[in-house]
């Protein structure tokens, strides 16, 4: 199966939690080879001992759709899909998620579903796709392991991938590919050109990513700036804002507080 090079291409990062915290344990791990340009990664997020107060888990936007579920309640298991902008969740007390990130355009293939009606949200997952919620919650719990949530997930998602007919659609991956290999830094009507009118482009967008090219690529740009990992001194002296398609310094701190939820001097040190 081949669909695009959005894999090859494209590292979603979620940066805001440390893999080792005093009190909460982050990890990301990968699906079975066969399953690497469907999903991005599986993660687990859980406390290593109840948390006093709250702990806040910040998601920064990435491009992705995610399935996440608690392991030890399975039962309750979320979709959400493609944001704009940063979003919270407070989590209180002991906590076990398990989360699926999926490529973009892939939980749409998946599912046969529009990703825009998910958009800037998170949904119950019984509302959205609930064969894959009852298999979630017959099949978790809180004895699970690593190892066990690895193949447990491999071997559906392996399942269901092999009776999905994808479509590949040389117009919508033509694009995504541009943008992807461009860093996000493209002019929508100049630089896509692949057989179709920029509304049609945008539909297509919209059903399968969940948003336009437009607010694609603004993250695929800020995923960029994540992933070289500058200092917050090296933002001012190398002017990467300028080589990143912002037209300032102003532009760039207001876009990136909004996709990450802090300024970037806070967010890469000063």
């Amino acid at each position: 199966m081949t669909i695009g090079n959005i894999e090859k291409l494209y590292t979603p990062v979620q940066p805001t939690v440390k893999q080792y915290t005093d009190d909460v344990a982050y990890c990301e791990f990968s699906p079975d080879k066969s399953l690497q340009s469907v999903i991005s990664c599986y993660w687990q997020l859980k406390t290593l001992k109840p948390v006093i107060n709250s702990f806040n888990y910040r998601v920064v936007a990435d491009g992705c759709i995610d399935i996440f579920f608690e392991l030890d309640k399975p039962r309750e298991n979320f979709v959400m899909g493609f944001c704009e902008k940063f979003t919270d969740f407070v989590l209180r007390g002991a906590f076990n998620y398990v989360g699926i990130r999926f490529f973009p355009t892939m939980f749409s293939q998946l599912f046969n579903l529009s990703a825009k009606d998910l958009s800037n949200q998170s949904e119950q997952l019984s509302a959205v796709v609930p064969e894959m919620a009852g298999f979630i919650q017959d099949n978790f719990d809180g004895s699970v392991d690593h190892n066990d949530i690895k193949k447990l997930l491999d071997a559906h998602f392996t399942d269901l991938v092999n009776k999905t007919t994808f479509n590949n659609d040389v117009r919508l991956y033509g694009a995504i590919n541009i943008i992807l290999e461009k860093k996000g830094v493209v002019d929508i009507e100049k630089d896509i050109d692949t057989g179709i009118s920029t509304r049609q482009l945008r539909r297509l967008f919209e059903y399968y990513i969940g948003d336009t090219p437009k607010t694609f690529s603004k993250v695929v740009r800020f995923q960029n700036i994540l992933k070289a990992k500058p200092s917050g001194e090296s933002l001012k002296k190398d002017k990467l804002f300028f080589d990143a398609g912002y037209y300032d310094q102003a532009h760039f701190i207001k876009e990136f507080k909004d996709l990450y939820g802090v300024t970037p001097s806070k967010a890469f040190g000063r």
